[in-house]
C-alpha cells in the first residue's frame, strides 16, 4: 500500500488566550519563519510539511501529558542552535546528547508544556 505519501503536517492546538505566547515562542524565540501568521493561527512550512499552532476553544491550559506527542525540529548542527535557544531563555530538559543510532537530540518544552526536540540526524 503506497497511497499515503507521508505526513503533511502537525497541528499544536492551544487555548485562545495562550495562542499569542505560543506563536511568539515558535516564531521569535525558536526562530521559525511563518508561512501564514494571522489571529489565532500561525504555520511554518518545511518543503511539503507544515507545523501549525492554532487556537481551539476546547483546549484548556498546558499539556497534561507532554510526552504523548513530540515535535522534532530538524537541524543541520545541533550545538549552535542549542546555544542560541538557551541564550534566548529556553530551558532545556535534556542538553544535546548523541543517540546510539548516531544522531543528536536536545529536548525542551514550549509554553504549553509540549515536548519539542532538536534533532540532528547525522553525526
Amino acid at each position: 500500500m503506497d497511497d499515503i505519501a507521508g505526513v503533511a503536517g502537525v497541528i499544536i492546538w492551544t487555548e485562545p488566550e495562550r495562542h499569542g505566547a505560543m506563536a511568539t515562542f515558535y516564531r521569535d524565540v525558536v526562530g521559525l519563519k511563518p508561512r501564514s501568521d494571522r489571529e489565532g493561527f500561525i504555520d511554518f512550512e518545511f518543503g511539503r510539511m507544515r507545523l501549525t499552532v492554532a487556537r481551539h476553544d476546547q483546549v484548556v491550559g498546558e499539556s497534561k501529558d507532554p510526552l504523548r506527542v513530540m515535535v522534532n525540529l530538524d537541524v543541520a548542527t545541533i550545538h549552535p542552535v542549542h546555544e542560541r535557544l538557551a541564550a534566548a531563555g529556553v530551558a532545556f530538559t535534556r542538553p544535546p546528547e548523541q543517540e546510539p543510532w548516531g544522531g543528536w537530540i536536545a529536548t525542551f518544552n514550549d509554553p504549553d508544556g509540549n515536548t519539542v526536540q532538536l534533532m540532528q540526524t547525522s553525526a
